[in-house]
């Protein structure tokens, strides 16, 4: 009896031999083996990278674009590469690529309709109309309300008309201005114009994002885009009212852009006109920083130029994501 069991069951792997000769197992384990970096490849897609809200500068390649203004404030052209020095850290940084040339350049403008704007909406939705009315044929544009959430009001086009959309804002709920910020560099960074801004027309209060200032400058120093801040708030004693001015403020210097004072007005149409006029001047300076360190701090960056008289303005420095 023990003798048959095991002639039966000697028979029987026999027989599931000859249904899968050695040949055809070797295949299949070699189709397995190839199956497994495509399967891991799909795993890895489906799961939510840890910074999907990080913008990261490539460190082979910094781009400034740069402002050269004479003494009494107009625009220098002519300037050569061999006039400008760019500092990083202190350390001098040897100049890769330049031009000077009026490119396009593509924008976004950020409304804030928060609760705190109460009043002043429509005349943030006139001084936008006055900025869009002055762009250029080749220039584009973005419009983005942000209250409680950011909405795209307006999609990148080189329309010199608002929405209909716009007309029906109203002020409501609290304020996300870093959020708008992070938001408008993450849609610009994937735009092809060199040139890029983010035109903040706001009070400056922030109540409700989920980033932090700090943040919002470093996505917009990321994504290469200058911020020009346009204060909408009342202006007080309050300490509250100085702070949020403060960090419009803020936005500005570091990015390279400029703070507008006055809420409306022939003034903010002479600013509107003088940001598309810069916008359309500038030089672009490009380097490789000696620094390839990744390593999450702050680098400063200046640029000087070696004509008398002549001032450079770009942005104050960046910050390369750790590895």
């Amino acid at each position: 009896m023990t003798t048959t069991r095991r002639n039966s069951a000697g028979g029987s792997r026999r027989r599931r031999h000859r249904q899968l000769p050695l040949p055809c197992l070797a295949l299949a384990v070699a189709a397995a083996l190839l199956a497994m970096p495509a399967a891991r490849a799909s795993r890895a897609q489906q799961q939510p990278a840890q910074d999907e809200d990080v913008i990261s500068v490539n460190s082979d390649l910094v781009v400034l674009n740069v402002t050269a203004t004479d003494a009494k404030g107009g625009y220098v052209h002519g300037l050569r590469r061999g006039e400008f020095k760019v500092f990083e850290d202190g350390s001098e940084q040897a100049i890769t690529n330049f031009s000077e040339e009026e490119t396009p350049f593509a924008a976004v403008l950020l409304l804030d309709i928060s609760s705190s704007m109460e009043g002043r909406v429509t005349l943030v939705r006139s001084a936008a109309i006055r900025f869009l009315d002055g762009l250029r044929d080749t220039d584009v544009a973005a419009v983005y309300d942000f209250h409680t959430k950011v909405e795209q009001v307006q999609e990148f086009s080189n329309e010199r008309d608002l929405t209909e959309r716009a007309f029906g804002l109203h002020a409501k709920g609290l304020t996300v201005l870093n959020d708008a910020v992070v938001q408008a560099s993450k849609d610009l960074s994937q735009r092809p114009e060199r040139r890029r801004a983010i035109l903040v027309l706001s009070d400056g209060a922030d109540t409700h994002s989920k980033a932090t200032s700090e943040k919002a400058l470093d996505a917009a120093l990321a994504a290469g885009a200058t911020i020009y801040a346009v204060y909408m708030g009342e202006r007080s004693a309050s300490s509250a009212d100085a702070a949020a001015e403060g960090a419009l403020r803020n936005f500005a210097a570091k990015s390279g852009g400029r703070y507008v004072a006055t809420p409306g007005g022939g003034e903010l149409r002479e600013a509107f006109a003088e940001i598309v006029e810069e916008l359309s001047n500038q030089y672009t300076v490009g380097y490789h920083p000696t620094n390839r360190a990744r390593d999450g701090r702050w680098r400063t960056i200046e640029v000087k130029v070696s004509r008398p008289d002549v001032t450079a303005r770009t942005r104050r420095g960046y910050r390369l994501t750790k590895r």
